[in-house]
């Protein structure tokens, strides 16, 4: 967010004829946090702190932020400029007079399918090195018909998901574009889509997240009794971003709406619809349950988040298709609101183990652990190397 929310903070608050104590005392905000945005000394807070100030003011939250800004890629895990190459493959033209041999659909499509569990496994390092040189192919294969562009629009939506989950907003906005622009298949560009509205609340753009999720919701949205698993998934997910959007809008009951329509495509689905290849369509029952354990964590309530997380059966669902970790991140935000400081360390450093190139690129778990050990006086050797491996400093 810009140095301008403290700006429209302070204008909101006055007109509603609040002092910065009275403001924190109603929002949970601490007093500190507040005077510094509004001074400038801070341009920068989390989208639920937002959301709080902006509830307690009563204004939607995109009245108060602006759009996230590219993060320094130093930020996401010390790991230098990781995508560098990748984004400039996605922007500089194709040198077809340094290759050696011409690429062919069906061997771009081969490596597509073969980097599904790379993508899935969130394993960003051997991704890094592969996608540059396969968008290079992917490139020189669309213009040979529409088979060679169906691989491109798969190629570009995978990316695009992968440059999302790692805080690289413009370059995943360029080949999202390029996703929908190429799209020949309906349900295809809704799942282009459906990243595209997670992209949009990434950047704190709620407003055109919940619009743009909604207009294609309506758009694809199925006669459910004749309705395919493929269509139910698409029409679902949408469903879930226009609610992610609405709760963190102060809308509660839009949220709650849209919410109810997504679970009616999970009863019909009937189970959890996971195809083996494409992990981005997985959609369900349990889908739904995660998404509004996530909610009553927006609107802060770690009791209802604990009370529905053991009701969910996360265990051997896999991390990225099924939303497991960032619930799962959602679970120890609950237990450290409840100040269960053991099982918030504990449901951490499962996380890590699971997806330990993930987790440094959660702005969320940093701020949840960062809290956790302000209120230590001495950390445990487990403490210190989850530390390391969430990327917080000591």
């Amino acid at each position: 967010m810009t140095a301008n929310i403290g700006k429209r903070l302070q204008e909101v608050r006055k007109r509603r004829g609040m002092s910065q104590r009275q403001l924190a005392s109603e929002s949970g905000v601490s007093l500190s946090l507040i005077r510094k945005l509004e001074q400038g000394e801070r341009a920068d807070t989390r989208m639920e702190t937002a959301r709080q100030l902006a509830q307690t003011l009563r204004v939607p939250t995109t009245s108060l932020i602006a759009e996230h800004v590219e993060e320094d890629a130093a930020e996401t895990a010390g790991t230098g400029d990781r995508w560098g190459a990748l984004r400039r493959a996605l922007v500089a033209p194709v040198r077809t007079d340094q290759l050696s041999e011409e690429p062919t659909v069906d061997g771009v499509r081969e490596a597509v399918e073969s980097a599904l569990p790379l993508f899935s496994g969130d394993r960003f390092a051997e991704l890094s090195v592969i996608l540059p040189p396969l968008l290079r192919d992917a490139d020189l294969i669309a213009d040979t018909g529409p088979e060679g562009r169906a691989v491109r629009v798969r190629l570009s939506q995978l990316t695009g998901w992968l440059l999302t989950q790692t805080r690289q907003f413009e370059a995943a906005d360029i080949a999202l574009t390029r996703s929908l622009e190429d799209a020949s298949d309906r349900l295809q560009a809704a799942a282009t889509v459906n990243t595209q509205c997670w992209l949009l609340l990434r950047r704190g753009r709620l407003a055109e997240a919940r619009e743009l999720a909604t207009r294609w919701a309506d758009e694809v949205e199925p006669r459910i009794s004749r309705a395919t698993p493929a269509e139910l998934s698409a029409w679902g997910w949408l469903l879930l971003r226009a609610s992610a959007a609405a709760i963190r809008d102060n809308r509660p009951g839009e949220a709650e709406d849209t919410l109810r329509y997504a679970n009616s495509a999970a009863v019909a689905m009937g189970r959890e619809f996971a195809p083996r290849d494409d992990f981005l369509q997985a959609f369900g029952p349990v889908t739904v349950a995660l998404k509004r354990a996530e909610n009553a964590m927006i609107v802060d309530k770690p009791d209802l988040v604990l009370k529905l997380s053991a009701r969910i059966p996360t265990v051997g669902m896999r991390p990225t298709s099924n939303n497991r970790n960032r619930h799962l991140l959602d679970v120890a935000e609950a237990h450290a609101r409840s100040h269960n400081y053991a099982k918030t360390v504990e449901v951490l450093q499962g996380i890590s183990a699971d997806a330990p190139q993930w987790l440094p690129n959660q702005r969320y778990a940093r701020d949840i652990f960062s809290r956790v050990i302000a209120r230590r006086r001495t950390l445990t050797p487990e403490m210190r190397s989850l530390a390391d491996a969430i990327g917080v400093p000591l």
